[in-house]
């Protein structure tokens, strides 16, 4: 985007003795070992001891008054559970009605998306009935923001503009960007050392086991987005018996076999259906915009403003990448739709503005950008064994461009230190929960024509967790569509976190309305 045993008597005694949870065995399907098992239970009985000491945030998170945050501690290596430790920020806002039912920990995506803001969505009107029932509370995984912080580079090369974009590059480009992946790899290794290798979803998954006994509920409640739901499920596999309810929105495909150089290729080819979705749309108000009548000659005044900043930067900074950067935003959500029309309709009549508003590299984020990447790198490279030779690399994604050019070979650099990384690579998990795992009820949310997360990988997830059930948004695009702007879907998503009520195994809402065309 990014070991197969039993806990063990002394850790089974430990977890239920302090937290009260009864330990279930681990599944066969999850790689790690007993040591991994029994270094969760001893961290989480740990947290659940020490709890979280909340107060006023750091002025870094610029977060108001009303939120609170805190940090807690888990092993860098749960088969250490003596050894190092890192500590994970946390934030909170408490429940705002009488009848709180806990702790709602949320989850935004990445790998490297960093959640501290996420008590903020208690003050949205979407959220109410839920804020009202639950603590809302965000954190940053491991790698992110102030949680033992990951970096591969330095942060102002990283974001630096301008750069080309081509969908069809050339054996010399490519060398070129086989060169940089090498040395991001290579960076990380040096930057991170040892301590690389323990950036994996399995332990994104146990830092959540660890949260839950720190914020001292007995089982969770969790929603997560996007790679949110990947950890998430890893969860549901590893602590079925652990969980009251969870919601996994915009659904990573979990089949072992596409983790991750296969979604990432699934991916890109969804990215281009989006980016016509965004063509007809345009098309249709070309009254508005002018950029051409048909999906084609949209495409046309794209491809037209691409040429330009490839012979004269916008601003200095913006070149081909950059726009494409920012154009791929319309891919995960059509609030932006009306945004990149003006932008590009402004360029070709001579004014640049909107589009270095949209595009321009940021110095202020820098440093966060590349965090992000770096922990998204990171984490994926780690979680599973990518194709190591250029040749599979050039062949497929060639293949694919042919097809799918706007995203392909974009989206294939920025995961190609994969192919050079240094270290272990882990067997992705296979991730299940049958009716005899003990596993509540779940609920799934996706659209049909997700782009980020492709709609068969929520099919995928209800196929390997029982007793789930999946909400489907008709003929829309849009990346994560819980508690938005479509009142069906939040519906079923209140409806099971405050009330526990999970609708049939299939049910369907109609798409939230287009964004409307304004100049």
């Amino acid at each position: 985007m990014r070991t197969a045993a039993l806990y063990g008597t002394l850790g089974s005694l430990v977890l239920s003795g302090l937290t009260g949870i009864p330990v279930a065995a681990a599944p066969a399907l999850v790689p790690g070992g007993v040591a991994e098992a029994r270094g969760v239970a001893v961290a989480a009985a740990q947290a659940a001891a020490a709890g979280i000491d909340f107060g006023a945030c750091p002025a870094v998170e610029q977060l108001p008054s009303t939120v609170e945050c805190g940090t807690f501690s888990v092993p860098l290596d749960y088969a250490h559970p003596g050894g190092r430790h890192i500590r994970l920020t946390v934030s909170r806002a408490r429940a705002q009605g009488s009848a709180r039912q806990g702790a709602l920990v949320l989850n935004p995506g990445g790998p490297g998306g960093n959640g501290m803001f996420y008590p903020l969505v208690a003050r949205l009107p979407a959220w109410r009935n839920i804020a009202d029932a639950y603590d809302i509370i965000g954190y940053a995984p491991r790698g992110v923001g102030r949680s033992a912080p990951l970096s591969c580079a330095d942060p102002a090369s990283y974001i630096k503009g301008p750069t080309q974009a081509p969908e069809h590059p050339s054996a010399a480009y490519k060398k070129e960007r086989i060169a940089e992946a090498r040395a991001y790899a290579q960076g990380c290794a040096r930057k991170a050392g040892s301590s690389l290798r323990h950036f994996t979803s399995l332990n994104n998954a146990r830092d959540l086991d660890v949260l839950r006994a720190a914020l001292g509920e007995q089982k969770l409640t969790y929603m997560g987005a996007s790679y949110g739901t990947y950890f998430g499920a890893l969860y549901a596999t590893l602590f079925p018996g652990h969980v009251r309810r969870m919601v996994f929105d915009s659904v990573v495909n979990p089949d072992p076999r596409k983790i991750w150089y296969g979604n990432n290729l699934e991916q890109s080819a969804a990215f281009e259906r989006r980016f016509g979705d965004w063509r007809r749309w345009v098309a249709r108000h070309d009254s508005v915009y002018h950029l051409g009548r048909t999906p084609q000659q949209v495409l046309g005044s794209y491809e037209k403003v691409s040429r330009r900043l490839s012979r004269r930067a916008a601003g200095g900074n913006v070149g081909p990448a950059q726009l494409q950067g920012a154009f791929l935003k319309s891919g995960y959500s059509d609030s932006y739709w009306a945004r990149d029309a003006r932008a590009l309709a402004a360029f070709l009549h001579g004014d640049e503005a909107p589009l270095l508003a949209l595009a321009a590299p940021d110095a202020a984020s820098a440093w966060a950008a590349e965090n992000e990447n770096a922990v998204y790198t990171a984490v994926e490279c780690n979680d599973a064994s990518w194709p190591r030779s250029w040749s599979v690399w050039n062949r497929d994604n060639d293949r694919l461009a042919e097809r799918a050019p706007f995203e392909t070979w974009s989206n294939a650099f920025m995961n190609l230190p994969c192919a050079y990384w240094q270290g272990p690579r882990q067997r992705p998990a296979d991730i299940r929960a049958d009716r005899r795992a003990g596993l509540p009820p779940t609920l799934l949310l996706a659209a049909e024509r997700d782009a980020a997360t492709p709609y068969k990988g929520a099919l995928e997830l209800q196929r390997r967790l029982a007793r789930s059930s999946l909400v489907t948004e008709r003929g829309a695009g849009n990346h994560g569509i819980g508690a938005g702007p479509n009142t069906c879907v939040n519906r079923y998503l209140d409806n099971y976190l405050v009330g526990g009520e999970l609708p049939a195994r299939r049910v369907y809402c109609g798409p939230r309305p287009e964004p409307r065309a304004t100049a």
